[in-house]
């Protein structure tokens, strides 16, 4: 494996670990950590015959940083959401409403990679309908797991919810899903475009 992708892991596991020293709950934790728990296996063990571009690597590893923040403090009381609740005199914590943003623009990214490296779609309107629902359907999948999560579990589910008292709150969640997935294939398609079609597996043809 190659030196960034080693620094990449590295990275996620020294931010996981720092994360797992004294977080406000150990369930909140696990359950906030568990999608890295499930991921990083899967990327490094198919990195040799599935390596991914630099640019959707480094979103995996940012969104695995947010997942890890989120799951020392629970995302109702980081404290650098606390500042920007303060500075811009907000009702809540915004960190939540962040990591939302986050869970629709990452996975937007990777969907994409996948679908355009494994099938035959191109970038156009049928590739950004496909990634947008996609990421939109993990994103309600999410709400659901954390509604199991609640009828499940105790004081570690409610902070899991994280719904700080709004009622729309799951709406909100998948609404700022919708949002980050259709920014990120606004935002860095092109630039996507181009790494991907120096990728292995890729017929795709970008000027």
């Amino acid at each position: 494996m190659e030196r960034e992708p080693i620094a990449q892991v590295g990275l996620v596991v020294a931010a996981v670990a720092v994360s797992a020293i004294g977080p406000k709950s150990y369930g909140t934790w696990a359950l906030e950590v568990a999608p890295i728990f499930i991921a990083l296996p899967i990327l490094v063990f198919t990195h040799r015959r599935f390596p991914l571009t630099r640019l959707t690597r480094w979103l995996i590893v940012g969104h695995a940083l947010v997942l890890a923040l989120g799951g020392h403090y629970t995302y109702a009381e980081v404290p650098i959401g606390f500042r920007v609740r303060d500075l811009f005199d907000l009702q809540r914590n915004p960190y939540d409403r962040f990591a939302h943003v986050v869970q629709g623009f990452v996975p937007a990214i990777v969907v994409r990679e996948l679908l355009l490296r494994r099938t035959p779609l191109r970038p156009g309107r049928w590739l950004f309908a496909l990634v947008t629902a996609t990421c939109l359907g993990v994103s309600a999948a999410y709400e659901l797991i954390e509604w199991a999560g609640a009828v499940i579990g105790g004081e570690s589910a409610e902070d899991f919810l994280g719904t700080q008292g709004d009622v729309w709150d799951s709406q909100w969640d998948m609404l700022l899903a919708l949002l980050g997935a259709l920014g990120a294939q606004l935002a860095l398609g092109r630039v996507h475009d181009r790494q991907v079609s120096r990728m292995p597996m890729t017929k795709l043809s970008v000027p």
